[in-house]
C-alpha cells in the first residue's frame, strides 16, 4: 500500500488562521478518504476586524477599542481610546462622560477585578495616567450583566493588559509642543520641582507634616521659632523656567518560554516615564445674589502654571496549557502635578479692593495593583473562574500654601502683611489603608451542540466583591503675627527670606489651626455579591440571557461632630438587580437586541466626605455624608447591521430612570462669603435617547476611495430632573408668593444633549506591506449642566469643545514606527458660563464666564522601534 500525503495550507490575514487538510491515497481501492480537517493557530484578537466581530456575536451590548486601533490613531493612554467610543466624551479635568451621564455614573475593572479611585475627587482612576503600551484592549460594557459590579448606568470599563501572545520587545520615545505652553518664558514651578527629586516625585517627602504635629490629634500648637524655620522642608519660593518640550519615553517587553509539551510561561516588564508641561489663563469668577441681582462677586484672572510627571510600571507573568490559565500582574501608577496658581481682581463684592493671591500646591497620587487571576477548563462542559486583587492607593495635597496680599504694583517688591488668612498651609490626605478586590464563577454547558459551534445552554454562578478602606485627614497651618504687625516688602517669587527674617526678629511663627474634632474621618466599604447568570440560545438565531444579582452594599463614614463627639453613619442596603438581554440575528448581518436591568450609582469619595475643602477664592468643596446612593433602571434597544466584517452600521434607543440621582450644586456660602460647591440627591430623573454608529468603507462609492474608512457615531439625549426637598430649599428664589412648582424644568446635571465623535482613515501599503495612515478625529458634545445654580442663579453651563485631531503613522520598516499627531486643532476656548435665565435680574456688563480658557494646539512626534 502506498500513501500520499497532502497538506493545504491557507492563510487568512484577517484571522490568522491556517487551515489543514490531510489526504491518504490508497493506491490498491484506489479512492480517496478524508481523515478530517484540523484548525490550528490563534486568532489576533487585537485588530479591529475581530473586535468588531466580537462585537456582533457578544449576548450584551459590548464595545472594544483594539489595540490596532489605539496604534492607528496615535492614542497614548486609555482615557483617550476611551473617547473613540459611541457616546463617549472627556471633559477637562472631570473625567469620562458615557451617554453624557457624569463620570460617578462609571466604573472601572482592571482584568475584571475592581479598582479604586486614586483621587476622592473622580470616581475612577484618570485613565490618561494608563498608558495604551499595557493595553491589550478596551471593554465597554453600555447594557448590564448580573456579573459586573450594580454600581452601573453609564458603562463599565475593563482594561485588559497586554497579553502574551508572541515575543517582542519595543523602545519608544515621544516630544510634544504646545502652542500656549512649551518654550515659555518665567513658567513658574515650585522650588526644586524641576530637579530629579521632582521627576521622580520624591519632592512630596519635603512638603509632609511637620514631624511636631504629624501624629497627633491637632492642639493649637505654636511653633517655636526653631520650628518655624527647620520644620517646613518646603520653600514658599517659585522659580521662573523656560518650559521644556513635553517627553515620554516607553519600554516594553514580552518573552515567552515552552513549559513541558503544551504549556508556556510568558513574562511581561514594561516601564513608561513623561513630562508635560501646561499654562492656562482665563476668568474665574463668581455670581452671587446682591440684594435679589445677581453680580459679579469675584472678578478674577487665573493663570495656570502645571508641571506633570506620570509613571507607570507593569509587571506580569503568566502560564497557559491547554486549558489552564494563571496570571499575575502588577501594576504601578504614579503622577505628580506641581502647580502654581496665580490670581488677580476682586473678590466678594470688594471691587476696589484689588487683590493677589497665589496657590502653590502638589497633587501627588500612588497606586500599586496586585493582582492573581485564574481559569481553569474541565473537560468541554465546565469552566472555573477566579482572581483577587489587593491595591496600595494614596492621594495626598501636602503643604499646599497660599499667600495673599494688595495687588502690587511692584512684584518684586509689594507690601505684605501677616495675620487672617494670608498665609496658610493646607495638608489634605487620602490614605487607602486597604482595598481588596475578588470573584470566582463556576460555568457548566448544557444540551447538545450538534451542528453548533456552542451548547445551547450554559449556567453561571460566581460571586464578586470589593472592601475599601479610607483614613482622611484635613489640616492647617498659618502664618501668625508677633508683636506689632507691621507690613514687609517681599518679592513673591521669592518670599522665603522675608519670612525667614520675621521669624528671626520674632514678627512672625506659624501655627496650627485644624479643627481638632473635624480635621479626621474614615470612610469605610464593603460591598458582597453573588449573582447567577442563564444564557439559553435555543438555536443559531436567538440568544437570551437572564441575570439576578444579590449585593450587600455598607458603608460606613466615621466623623467627629464636635459636642456629639464620633458619629458613624452606617447606610446598609441590600440590592435585587436583575437583567436581560436577548439578540435576535435576523441574517447573517442583522441583529436585534433587547436589554433590561436594574442597577445602582455609589457617589464620588468627595461627595461623602465630611470636609469643607477650602480654596483661596472663597469657593469651599463640602461633601454631604448623607447622600444616598442612585437606583436606576435602564432599557435598550438596539438594531445592528455588519455589511462586511469591517462595516457596521447601528441604531441604538435607550431610556433610564434614575431614582436619588445624584447632582452637583453651586449655593451661597453660609457665612455670605463665597459659594459652597456641594451634592445633593435629586427626587428622580428621566433619560431617553438614540445613539447612531457607522463604520463605512468608502471603497463602496468608488474603487478610487477604497482606502478610505469613515467611522461616526452619535448621541442624542434628552434628561428632565424632579428636585429633592435640599435642591428645591437651595434653587428656590427668595420671591413674594413664589412656590416649588414655578421653578423652571431643567435636565440632569451633566447630561449632554449631543455627542458627536467621527474619524476619518486613509490606509496605504507599500510593497512589502507596510502600511501608512492618516486619521482625522473629531469630537464634541452639547452644553451641559455643570452645576445646578441656587438663589436665584440659574444654572451653569459647560458649552460645547469642538476638538479636531490629526495622526499620521508610517511603518518605515518591519522595525522602526513613526506616528505623527496634532491635537485640538481648532484652538477652542473651554468655557463654564451662567445660563441666562435666572430668577433675579443679571448686572454683569454681559459677564457670564464662571471660568474659561485656551489650552493650545500640540504636536507630538514619536518614534518607536521593535525588535
Amino acid at each position: 500500500m502506498r500513501i500520499n500525503k497532502l497538506s493545504i495550507a491557507v492563510i487568512f490575514l484577517s484571522g490568522s488562521m491556517f487551515y489543514a487538510q490531510e489526504t491518504k491515497q490508497d493506491t490498491i481501492i484506489k479512492e480517496k478518504k478524508i481523515d478530517g480537517v484540523v484548525i490550528q493557530g490563534s486568532s489576533n484578537k487585537k485588530t479591529e476586524t475581530a473586535v468588531l466581530g466580537e462585537q456582533k456575536k457578544a449576548i450584551i451590548q459590548k464595545q472594544a477599542v483594539s489595540a490596532e486601533e489605539i496604534s492607528r490613531k496615535g492614542i497614548s493612554n486609555v482615557e483617550q481610546g476611551l473617547t473613540k467610543v459611541t457616546g463617549i466624551t472627556t471633559v477637562e479635568g472631570r473625567g469620562l462622560f458615557v451617554r453624557g451621564l457624569e463620570e460617578r455614573y462609571n466604573y472601572l475593572l482592571i482584568n475584571g477585578l475592581g479598582s479604586p479611585s486614586n483621587n476622592p475627587f473622580q470616581k475612577i482612576i484618570a485613565l490618561k495616567q494608563f498608558p495604551t503600551d499595557v493595553v491589550g484592549k478596551l471593554n465597554i460594557y453600555k447594557t448590564f450583566n448580573s456579573n459586573l459590579y450594580g454600581d452601573f448606568a453609564g458603562a463599565t470599563f475593563d482594561i485588559e493588559t497586554l497579553t502574551i501572545d508572541k515575543p517582542f520587545t519595543k523602545v519608544e520615545f515621544s516630544v510634544g509642543v504646545n502652542t500656549l505652553s512649551t518654550f515659555r518664558d518665567n513658567f513658574k514651578v515650585a522650588e526644586g520641582a524641576d530637579g530629579i527629586k521632582g521627576y521622580l516625585g520624591l519632592n512630596s517627602r519635603d512638603r509632609r507634616l511637620p514631624n511636631e504635629v504629624r501624629d497627633f490629634r491637632p492642639n493649637t500648637h505654636n511653633f517655636t521659632k526653631d520650628e518655624s524655620l527647620n520644620s517646613f522642608k518646603d520653600s514658599w519660593n517659585v522659580d521662573n523656567v523656560k518650559s521644556l518640550p513635553n517627553t515620554s519615553i516607553g519600554f516594553t517587553t514580552v518573552q515567552k518560554v515552552k513549559a513541558g509539551e503544551t504549556g508556556n510561561i510568558g513574562f511581561l516588564f514594561s516601564l513608561n516615564q513623561g513630562s508635560k508641561y501646561s499654562y492656562r489663563e482665563g476668568a474665574s469668577n463668581q455670581f452671587r445674589d446682591n440684594g435679589q441681582i445677581i453680580e459679579l462677586s469675584n472678578l478674577l484672572n487665573k493663570k495656570s502654571y502645571v508641571y506633570e510627571l506620570e509613571s507607570s510600571v507593569l509587571l506580569g507573568a503568566a502560564y497557559k496549557n491547554k486549558g489552564t490559565n494563571i496570571s499575575l500582574n502588577a501594576i504601578y501608577l504614579q503622577n505628580s502635578e506641581n502647580i502654581i496658581e496665580d490670581f488677580t481682581g476682586y473678590k466678594n463684592f470688594s471691587v476696589e479692593d484689588k487683590r493677589f493671591f497665589r496657590t502653590n500646591q502638589q497633587d501627588i497620587s500612588r497606586f500599586l495593583n496586585l493582582q492573581l487571576t485564574a481559569s481553569q477548563k474541565l473537560g468541554e462542559r465546565h469552566l472555573f473562574k477566579a482572581g483577587g486583587s489587593y491595591v496600595i492607593n494614596n492621594y495626598s495635597q501636602p503643604d499646599r500654601k497660599i499667600f495673599e496680599l494688595t495687588l502690587p504694583s511692584d512684584y518684586s517688591n509689594a507690601a505684605f502683611s501677616y495675620g487672617g488668612s494670608n498665609l496658610i498651609r493646607q495638608y489634605l490626605d487620602v490614605n487607602g489603608r486597604f482595598y481588596g478586590s475578588a470573584f470566582g464563577e463556576y460555568s457548566v454547558f448544557l444540551g447538545n451542540k450538534g451542528d453548533r459551534k456552542d451548547y445551547p445552554i450554559q449556567l453561571s454562578v460566581g460571586y464578586n466583591g470589593f472592601s475599601d478602606i479610607r483614613k482622611n485627614s484635613y489640616r492647617f497651618i498659618f502664618g501668625t503675627p508677633k508683636g506689632i504687625n507691621t507690613p514687609v516688602q517681599i518679592n513673591v517669587d521669592q518670599p522665603q527670606s522675608t519670612f525667614n527674617s520675621s521669624i528671626q526678629n520674632d514678627k512672625l511663627f506659624y501655627k496650627e489651626e485644624s479643627n481638632p474634632n473635624g480635621y479626621l474621618s474614615n470612610i469605610y466599604q464593603f460591598v458582597n455579591a453573588g449573582y447567577l447568570n442563564f444564557n439559553y440560545k435555543p438555536n443559531e438565531t436567538w440568544d437570551i440571557l437572564i441575570g439576578g444579582r444579590f449585593e450587600n452594599d455598607m458603608r460606613v463614614i466615621r466623623y467627629s461632630n464636635g459636642e456629639e463627639g464620633v458619629k458613624d453613619i452606617t447606610p446598609n442596603k441590600n440590592y435585587i438587580l436583575p437583567s436581560l438581554s436577548i439578540k435576535k440575528a435576523l441574517n447573517n448581518k442583522n441583529n436585534l437586541r433587547l436589554s433590561l436591568s436594574k442597577t445602582i450609582t455609589r457617589p464620588i469619595l468627595i461627595e461623602t466626605m465630611p470636609i469643607e475643602y477650602i480654596n483661596p477664592d472663597n469657593t469651599t468643596v463640602r461633601g454631604n455624608q448623607f447622600i444616598q446612593n442612585s437606583e436606576n433602571y435602564n432599557i435598550d434597544l438596539k438594531w445592528e447591521y455588519f455589511p462586511t466584517n469591517k462595516e457596521m452600521f447601528a441604531v441604538n434607543l435607550f431610556a433610564k430612570r434614575i431614582d436619588n440621582a445624584i447632582e452637583k450644586s453651586i449655593a451661597p456660602s453660609g457665612n455670605a462669603s463665597g459659594v459652597v460647591i456641594t451634592y445633593y440627591n435629586a427626587d428622580k430623573a428621566t433619560l431617553a435617547g438614540v445613539e447612531l454608529e457607522g463604520i463605512l468603507n468608502l471603497g463602496r462609492f468608488s474603487e478610487a476611495l477604497d482606502k478610505f474608512t469613515l467611522g461616526a457615531n452619535a448621541t442624542f439625549m434628552y434628561s428632565d430632573v424632579k428636585r429633592g426637598t435640599d435642591q428645591l430649599k437651595t434653587e428656590k428664589p427668595n420671591l413674594p408668593g413664589f412656590t416649588d412648582d414655578q421653578l423652571r424644568r431643567r435636565g440632569l446635571q451633566g447630561a449632554a444633549p449631543y455627542t458627536i465623535n467621527a474619524d476619518l482613515k486613509y490606509e496605504y501599503k507599500n510593497s512589502r506591506n507596510l502600511s501608512s495612515t492618516f486619521s482625522i478625529v473629531y469630537n464634541v458634545s452639547g452644553s451641559k449642566i455643570y452645576a445646578v445654580g441656587g438663589s436665584g442663579t440659574d444654572n451653569y453651563y459647560e458649552k460645547p469643545f469642538n476638538q479636531l485631531d490629526f495622526v499620521y503613522q508610517n511603518q518605515i520598516t518591519k522595525n522602526w514606527n513613526v506616528k505623527l499627531g496634532v491635537q485640538n486643532i481648532l484652538n477652542s476656548k473651554y468655557r463654564v458660563e451662567l445660563g441666562d435665565n435666572s430668577y433675579y435680574a443679571v448686572k454683569t456688563n454681559g459677564n457670564y464666564a464662571l471660568n474659561n480658557y485656551f489650552t493650545g494646539v500640540n504636536f507630538n512626534f514619536t518614534v518607536g522601534y521593535t525588535f
